[in-house]
């Protein structure tokens, strides 16, 4: 098969480049599920853009609490093309289609959400534009359609099982026909990765099953390397056991959290913005309350009462956080406080791209010809050590728009041709020798056992030895999974094939993320040392970048860009 352009994950980034793209070049988008089904459409809150709709807002103060949530550890050239790009782009899905909520003038409505401030940090701000409390999910439904309208042809469940190169260029990928078991090799002049995060590392997750980080494992495993894996957010209010999010839009529309005593104890954390904290303050906040015994009945979780803002605002713009609360948790929002606990939700680091998608090879950070990311599986580092709210959706769109731009700037230069690969890849053999392994060890065991140890070891809370005990575990299981036998061996719909393919990418990003933990000696944003409680600007204001050498992984680093605002002490 051959097509100019083949997009990997039909979430909001690769749809969006999709759209850009479509009427000027072939465009495929390959996804694990249907598009409609990505992940994207899990994004609840807003997108965030300084439109003044509510109260005054600005761009510049959008940048400051994009700089200041990230912990200093964001791009600002980067920061500042997407918050300055967001007024167009909220105006732009408007007109694809996008349903926005409304204020009573007929203006789109902006919602508080956390770390939103005016005034460079003095008081909260409503800057999130939402669509009730499905915005992804209507943002997701949207592109859907603008991409069908366009003629973008899509592969829906099918796997990238690899990446195909004619020397340093990027010339194809290999996927794997989930339905069939065949094995395909789509030749392409660009190839972008929008494949989302990994957050099935952990035993409790926002994320779907399908985030478990293939095109970071694919992509680590050919050489290129990874930035800033350390920096994993945990979002302060998924659901007690379950991980479903309570989004933070619950608490911007005025939502508190309370502890074992009706406290509400953000008071003492965050005093001047509370509950309306960075996610990073707040999960740490909520973990420091249960350490203490503060837990609600003396358990690991704290509540969040909504009881306040009646049934009427619940239904408005609540409605389905409130469906989550009571078929999972079993409580009605309405009446009685609902149990969280921190969950693991976004990484921020992934795959490095200068800010128009083309990814960076360990060679003196320069582009990989042919080669591009975006969204969650990229790392422009708009987000630095710690996402604000609502910045998820906006970086989609702002950068999808502009992978778009630059992949088809690249294919009207000329040059570019359909250049066959080097090699046919490793695809077809990984699959045989799956399918033939006949091993004692099963990989939901191994699964299970690395999704716990990165829950104790490695998630919002991290020291020394528990990194190293983590380090030295997932070496052991990398061994075990060496050993692995699968039953099935059927190539039509083959669950427990899929699981062995995941299992490896999902040893591969925990051994990066803990690698790189164990490097930043510092706290900063969501990666917080109790052996090491103060950020070093000294020694770590700089970039993480693991990559795969002769000798194993390998640790560089590479300096944050530093243009308006420089580091100062985190209050809020």
């Amino acid at each position: 098969m051959k097509h100019d352009v083949v997009i990997i994950g039909s979430g909001i980034a690769g749809l969006r480049a999709a759209v850009e793209l479509a009427a000027h070049a072939d465009v495929a988008i390959v996804s694990k599920v249907f598009p409609t089904r990505s992940h994207s459409g899990a994004a609840q809150g807003g997108i965030t853009a300084a439109l003044g709709n509510e109260e005054e807002d600005r761009w510049e103060w959008h940048m400051f609490d994009t700089v200041k949530g990230s912990d200093f550890l964001g791009d600002q050239d980067a920061i500042e093309i997407m918050v300055r790009d967001a007024p167009r782009a909220i105006i732009e899905l408007e007109h694809m289609g996008v349903p926005f909520s409304r204020t009573a003038e007929g203006t789109i409505a902006q919602r508080a959400f956390g770390g939103h401030t005016r005034d460079f940090g003095k008081a909260p701000v409503k800057r999130a534009c939402y669509a009730s409390d499905r915005t992804g999910r209507i943002i997701l439904d949207t592109l859907f359609e603008q991409s069908i309208k366009a003629g973008v042809q899509c592969y829906a469940e099918f796997i990238m099982i690899d990446l195909l190169f004619n020397a340093t260029r990027c010339v194809g990928v290999v996927l794997l026909e989930l339905a069939t078991g065949k094995i395909h090799a789509v030749h392409t002049r660009a190839l972008l990765l929008a494949t989302g995060g990994a957050g099935k590392i952990y035993k409790t997750t926002s994320n779907c099953f399908s985030n478990t980080g293939d095109a970071l494992s694919i992509v680590l495993q050919k050489g290129l390397p990874l930035q800033d894996m350390e920096c994993l957010q945990f979002h302060p209010t998924g659901i007690k056991g379950l991980g479903i999010l309570m989004s933070e839009a619950a608490r911007g529309e005025g939502g508190i959290l309370l502890n074992r005593h009706g406290e509400r104890f953000m008071e003492r954390y965050a005093p001047v913005i509370k509950d309306l904290a960075p996610r990073d303050i707040v999960s740490r906040a909520i973990v420091r309350e249960i350490r203490e015994g503060n837990g609600v009945g003396g358990s690991d979780y704290v509540h969040l009462d909504l009881t306040a803002l009646g049934p009427e605002k619940i239904k408005e713009r609540l409605w389905e956080i409130a469906s989550f609360a009571t078929i999972y948790a079993g409580v009605d929002p309405v009446h009685e406080p609902v149990p969280v606990q921190p969950t693991c939700h976004y990484i921020m680091g992934g795959i490095p791209t200068d800010v128009d998608g083309r990814v960076l090879g360990a060679d003196e950070h320069k582009p990989v010809p042919g080669l591009f990311a975006a969204g969650e599986s990229s790392c422009v580092s708009v987000h630095g050590a710690n996402r604000l709210g609502c910045n998820s959706l906006l970086d989609l769109v702002v950068f999808g728009r502009r992978a778009g731009k630059a992949i088809l700037s690249s294919l009207q230069d000329g040059g570019v041709t359909h250049d066959k690969p080097d090699s046919p890849g490793s695809g077809r053999d990984t699959i045989e020798k799956l399918l033939a392994a006949r091993g004692k060890e099963r990989v939901p065991a191994i699964r299970r056992e690395l999704q716990e140890l990165m829950t104790d070891h490695c998630s919002v809370f991290r020291d020394h030895r528990g990194l190293e005990t983590a380090q030295v575990k997932i070496t052991e299981l990398k061994h075990r999974y060496r050993d692995i036998g699968l039953s099935c061996r059927d190539r039509h719909f083959n669950l427990e094939l899929i699981e062995a393919l995941e299992g490896e990418h999902l040893l591969n990003c925990a051994e990066v993320i803990v690698l790189s933990a164990l490097h930043r000696r510092e706290s900063r944003g969501a990666h917080y040392r109790e052996d090491y409680p103060e950020r070093n600007d000294q020694d770590f204001l700089h970039h993480t970048l693991v990559a795969t050498g002769s000798g194993g992984m390998e640790i560089t680093t590479k300096p944050v860009q530093i243009t308006r605002f420089k580091p100062v002490a985190r209050t809020y």
